[in-house]
């Protein structure tokens, strides 16, 4: 069989399975796009546009309400519901945007307050990924809420493929949160995290086991307001909680509950030893 002949029956073979049926694709890409215009719109240090009026921003929304618009076209046709509910799903997105751009300013505010290398917000803005990470993911979480689906987990894709920072837009977090460095953090869908948390690279607030049973119940752990969470601790399960003005040590593997004001730290032994203030 000729390299032709084995093309054209690949080709065959993988339309018939998978193209013949279908009902487009989710734009990826669009998503994207539109994903970056509104972190541009809300933040002109990140972009390379400049609006000198608010009539221009006026166009630049309205550009980002299309952008939307035709994104859930692209799902409509897997997700009828959503054609129906479009309109309303817009306004309900823009409206919410008001209190994403409170959120995200407090966010970049406690990291250049925390952080003693962030030297002004423009730099934690436009360099740090977690920021980038927090930013698509209050977002992605707003949509989350609004029960459309696929679409807030390709948003968060996106921020995981760009920082290496894995947050499921189904989690709770308050404002203002630090992630620093980034790198290999996974928070999981169940997660609820208050005010005034610091995580460092590595975390992972996951469940105890993968289980689709479990796929309605509060699988991952609560980090009540102001816990310290140190590189590459491991802090697992739906009943877990971190009380608050705790420190979780590095390199920690976590599956019960810490009372408030608590110190949980492995001995060079590798003991774990807990002490409270």
């Amino acid at each position: 069989m000729s390299s032709s002949d084995i093309a054209k029956e690949l080709s065959d073979y993988i339309y018939q399975k998978k193209y013949s049926n279908s009902k487009g694709g989710l734009c990826k890409k669009r998503i994207q796009e539109f994903a970056h215009n509104l972190l541009e719109i809300l933040f002109p240090q990140i972009g390379e546009r400049r609006f000198t009026s608010a009539d221009q921003l006026f166009y630049a929304v309205l550009d980002s309400k299309i952008q939307l618009a035709t994104i859930l076209d692209c799902f409509t046709a897997n997700y009828p519901n959503l054609g129906e509910r479009k309109d309303k799903i817009i306004e309900e997105f823009l409206g919410r945007l008001f209190d994403v751009e409170q959120m995200l300013q407090a966010d970049a505010q406690y990291i250049l307050e925390e952080d003693p290398a962030a030297e002004s917000i423009e730099e934690v803005i436009t360099c740090y990924p977690g920021f980038f990470a927090i930013a698509i993911y209050r977002l992605a979480h707003e949509l989350y809420l609004m029960e459309i689906p696929v679409l807030p987990r390709v948003l968060t894709e996106y921020a995981h493929v760009q920082s290496s920072v894995d947050i499921h837009p189904g989690a709770k977090i308050a404002s203002p949160f630090f992630i620093d460095h980034g790198t290999g953090i996974v928070i999981g869908e169940t997660t609820i995290i208050g005010r005034k948390v610091k995580i460092f690279q590595g975390v992972t607030l996951g469940a105890l086991s993968v289980d689709k049973g479990m796929q309605k119940t509060k699988r991952h752990p609560t980090i009540e307001d102001n816990c310290l969470i140190y590189s590459n601790a491991t802090i697992l399960g739906g009943n877990t909680v971190i009380g608050n003005n705790s420190i979780i040590g590095g390199n920690v593997w976590l599956t019960q509950s810490v009372e408030a004001n608590s110190q949980l730290y492995h001995l060079a032994e590798t003991k774990l030893s807990q002490n409270k203030n």
